[in-house]
């Protein structure tokens, strides 16, 4: 289904998760995918802010890899600090078990010629992992230190399945990690050495995976599981406490993906901001609020949104996109898909 997706169905498909995103109180994402430049209007258009690249994935003829290479330079060179700075843009190989070593180094070069930071998939499931070992004789974090991915900031998706050599690689190069709690107990991919990340120092982030592999993209919930799951697996009541799980939804969040003027209040910092309507059944009796945020509340509460210090959500509405038209887009898009 994927093969038949054209520009605007990507639009209208981007424009859908942006508003779910941003009613929801997400104010930036990153996205690696195709017909990146549709992606990018939606972001412009919306007020959000975002860290775009377009992935590449690697197995396909050489005149085809190199078209796609120069697609993701060109992306990566139009649309860096565009839309009032709001975008910046990364290079990103889909992920080492489907980019061949050769090609991989082609977009660390890249990363170096654009002094851009990199973005892959890396230590997802226990099988790509041992995948690795039988093709490179590598595990995937020494495979990816050795084509000098870690010479440029980095960012990698996942990392669940990590041994302690690797997490001291992954901080020693100061590598961010984006924990995606959700879609790796939906598909089964185990649970990632968050507090052992944490504990070495590196830099964990949340994401969703998208809704395919999550089905929805509330970070809430995201950030509920982060501050849940490594309590039940480490026996530890303590891990993970909410403040630290609030930090990776946010502070640790803007570090990871090269932000370092958003994800705190604070003088100096981008008004990037949301508004949460504690005057509900689940947040009351108003106690510990910050504990209320990571372990009571959900996308609906949210009220308002700020972005660059605009308002972009008021009352819960979307006051950038319209959202009855997306919604009738967005669902005509896929009852096309299902004709093609």
């Amino acid at each position: 289904m994927e093969e038949k997706f054209t520009g605007e169905d990507v639009y209208w498909g981007t424009s859908l998760s942006v508003l779910e995103m941003l009613k929801g109180g997400t104010t930036t994402f990153l996205d690696m995918y195709d017909h990146m430049d549709r992606v990018a209007e939606v972001v412009e258009l919306s007020g959000i802010r975002s860290v775009l690249m377009r992935g590449v994935i690697g197995l396909c003829p050489e005149e085809v890899q190199n078209h796609k290479l120069a697609e993701a330079i060109s992306f990566a060179r139009n649309w860096h600090g565009k839309a009032d700075g709001r975008i910046t843009t990364m290079i990103s190989p889909h992920a080492p078990y489907t980019c061949p070593p050769d090609f991989f180094v082609k977009f660390v070069q890249a990363a170096h010629d654009l002094d851009l930071p990199m973005h892959t998939h890396m230590s997802e499931t226990k099988r790509e992992v041992e995948q690795n070992v039988v093709d490179y004789g590598l595990r995937p974090v020494a495979h990816l230190e050795k084509l000098g991915m870690f010479t440029r900031p980095s960012i990698v998706a996942h990392g669940v399945h990590l041994n302690d050599e690797e997490i001291e690689i992954l901080a020693r190069h100061d590598v961010g990690v984006s924990h995606n709690p959700g879609s790796n107990l939906k598909l089964a991919s185990g649970v990632a050495r968050v507090t052992d990340l944490l504990k070495a120092g590196v830099k964990v982030s949340l994401g969703t995976d998208g809704a395919a592999s999550n089905n929805n993209l509330d970070m809430f919930e995201e950030m509920r599981l982060a501050a849940l799951i490594h309590k039940g697996v480490s026996g530890d009541p303590t891990a993970v406490p909410a403040p630290e799980a609030l930090r990776i939804a946010t502070e640790y969040g803007a570090k990871s993906i090269f932000l370092n003027d958003v994800g705190r209040l604070a003088a100096g910092m981008k008004a990037d901001f949301i508004a949460i309507d504690i005057d509900q059944p689940h947040l009351l009796p108003h106690t510990d609020l910050l504990s209320h945020a990571v372990y009571s509340a959900s996308a609906k509460d949210v009220e308002h949104v700020w972005v660059n210090g605009k308002q972009v959500v008021k009352h819960g509405q979307c006051v950038t996109l319209d959202e009855e038209a997306i919604r009738r887009k967005a669902q005509e898009s896929f009852d096309g898909l299902l004709k093609r």
